[in-house]
């Protein structure tokens, strides 16, 4: 179980060492697996019914059963949900943040502080329902521009103007 929830802990090698062998990783907080699962039971709670009520009227009772496919979805979403969000952690290096992500296809982006653009801190409509804020990291390269879902809004703040110090720091020498 514990594989599942720390991918890479044993072993990816990339970028700097911050001092010590391990990077130190941070698991984002558990309102986004809150937001995350909310919606998927707002929209199986929708679906199921209107599915089997349609099915009902429209082609016979027994079709009505159909509207149970949503459920299963549901269920299985549930599951899946908790892994993804398991998955995305970030760790903050002497020269670089490393954020990895992913269960089946895992993903792990290294943004130097030096090529950092611009870093901003978004939040929408049930994103501050929840309390949560997203952070996005913009480099030169379109393709390695990344983002932190999910997380406080005094540690995306602090987490950007962190950032933004050391980017900065890093690029006044280029």
């Amino acid at each position: 179980m514990r594989a599942l929830s720390q991918p890479y802990a044993g072993g990816m090698d990339t970028g700097t060492k911050g001092g010590t062998g391990e990077p130190d990783w941070v698991g984002l907080p558990g309102g986004l697996l809150t937001l995350r699962r909310t919606l998927l039971v707002g929209w199986t709670c929708l679906l199921a019914p209107a599915t089997g009520l349609l099915l009902g009227l429209l082609v016979g009772p027994a079709w009505a059963a159909v509207g149970a496919f949503w459920l299963a979805v549901g269920a299985w979403g549930w599951v899946l949900i908790g892994r993804n969000w398991r998955s995305w952690r970030y760790a903050e290096r002497a020269d670089d943040l490393l954020i990895s992500r992913g269960v089946l296809w895992r993903e792990q982006t290294v943004v130097p502080y030096g090529r950092m653009q611009l870093v901003e801190v978004t939040s929408g409509p049930l994103e501050r329902r929840f309390g949560l804020a997203s952070l996005q990291l913009h480099t030169a390269a379109a393709a390695t521009d990344a983002r932190i879902p999910g997380l406080v809004p005094a540690e995306a703040e602090r987490l950007r103007d962190r950032l933004a110090a050391l980017g900065e720091a890093r690029s006044a020498g280029l």
